[in-house]
C-alpha cells in the first residue's frame, strides 16, 4: 500500500521499512474498521458501508468512487455473515427477503454504473446528504414509536390475505412471537430505490431497506433488520460486479476490511435481540447523522 503515508504525513521521506511498518500499521486499521464496520451492520441491519466509505475517503484520502466499490465488497461479507447469524436466531422473514432481493438488484447495478458520471467530491456530498435525511427520518420515528403504541407494527388479522397483506408469524429461537401483516406490495418501488443507493454509494441499501421494511412493509424492527442482511447479499453483489467492471474496487483495502466483518457481524447480531427496537433506531439515526455532518463539511 504505497498510499499509506496519507495516515502518516509526519513521515516526510519513509524508508522502505518505514513504508513496510507503515503498510502493517494501516492493515491492522483497516481490520479494526472491519470489525466496528460489522459490528454496526449486525446491530443495526446496516452493511457498514455508511462508515466505512466516509472513514475510507475522509481518513485514508481514497477517491469516493473507489471507496465506495470497495465498500460494497465488504457489505457483501457483512450481510452473508450477518444473515448466518440471524438465521440461527429464526429472525429471517425469508418471503419478505427474497421478495426484496428481487427488487432491489436491478436497482443496485444500475446505482454502481451512475457513480462514473460523478466527480468524488460530488459523490461524497450526496452520499453525506443522503444518510442525514435517512437518519433524520429514523430519529423521528423511533420517538414516536415509543411514545404512540398505536405506530408499532401491525398484528396480523385473518382477513390479511384478503385485504393485500402477507399474514405473517415468526418464533425466533427464544421462543418470541411475531405477528404483523406485511404489505409487500407497497414497498416495491421503494426498494428499488433502496438498491439505486446500494450501487451509488456503496451502503448495501440497508439504509433505505430497514426503514422501508419497518415504516411501509410493516415489519417489527427486529425482523426488518434480520430481513434486510438476506436481502443485501444478493443487492451487493450486483453492485460489486459492476463496480469490479468499473475498476472501483482496490483489493488491498477489502481484504483486511472483510477480514475484520466477519468477527464484527456475529458480536452485531448477538447485540440486537437484547436491545429493544426504538433503541436500536435510535443508535442508528445518531452515529450516521454525526458522519453525513463531517463528510459534507469536509467536502464543500
Amino acid at each position: 500500500m504505497c498510499y499509506a503515508y496519507i495516515v502518516f504525513d509526519c513521515l516526510a521521506s519513509p524508508t522502505l521499512q518505514d513504508v513496510e511498518d507503515l503498510d502493517a500499521i494501516v492493515t491492522l486499521l483497516l481490520t479494526v474498521l472491519g470489525v466496528f464496520a460489522g459490528f454496526l451492520g449486525g446491530l443495526l441491519g446496516v452493511g457498514g458501508g455508511i462508515i466505512v466509505v466516509p472513514i475510507l475517503v475522509l481518513v485514508f484520502n481514497l477517491d469516493t468512487r473507489l471507496a465506495v466499490g470497495t465498500s460494497l465488497v465488504m457489505v457483501m461479507f457483512t450481510a452473508l455473515s450477518a444473515t448466518f447469524a440471524y438465521s440461527r436466531q429464526r429472525r429471517i422473514d425469508w418471503k419478505v427477503g427474497v421478495v426484496s432481493a428481487v427488487a432491489t438488484v436491478p436497482g443496485a447495478s444500475m446505482g454502481a454504473y451512475a457513480t462514473k458520471f460523478f466527480s468524488s467530491n460530488s459523490l461524497a456530498i450526496i452520499f453525506g446528504a443522503t444518510i442525514l435525511f435517512i437518519a433524520g427520518v429514523m430519529l423521528r420515528r423511533s420517538f414516536r414509536v415509543e411514545t404512540d403504541p398505536q405506530k408499532t407494527p401491525r398484528i396480523a388479522s385473518k382477513s390479511g390475505s384478503k385485504s393485500g397483506l402477507w399474514s405473517r408469524r415468526l418464533v425466533d429461537r427464544m421462543g418470541k412471537v411475531f405477528e404483523y401483516d406485511a404489505s409487500m406490495y407497497s414497498g416495491l418501488l421503494l426498494l428499488v430505490l433502496g438498491g439505486l443507493a446500494s450501487g451509488f454509494l456503496g451502503i448495501g441499501g440497508g439504509l433505505v431497506v430497514v426503514p422501508i421494511l419497518t415504516a411501509i412493509v410493516g415489519l417489527p424492527m427486529h425482523i426488518a433488520i434480520a430481513t434486510s442482511m438476506l436481502t443485501m447479499i444478493f443487492t451487493s453483489i450486483s453492485g460489486v460486479s459492476t463496480h469490479v467492471v468499473l475498476g472501483n474496487v482496490d483489493v488491498e483495502y477489502a481484504i483486511p476490511l472483510v477480514i475484520g466483518i466477519l468477527g464484527g457481524t456475529q458480536i452485531g447480531a448477538w447485540t440486537a435481540k437484547r436491545l429493544k427496537s426504538a433503541s436500536l433506531e435510535r443508535v442508528f439515526a445518531l452515529a450516521v447523522m454525526a458522519i453525513g455532518v463531517v463528510l459534507i463539511v469536509t467536502r464543500l
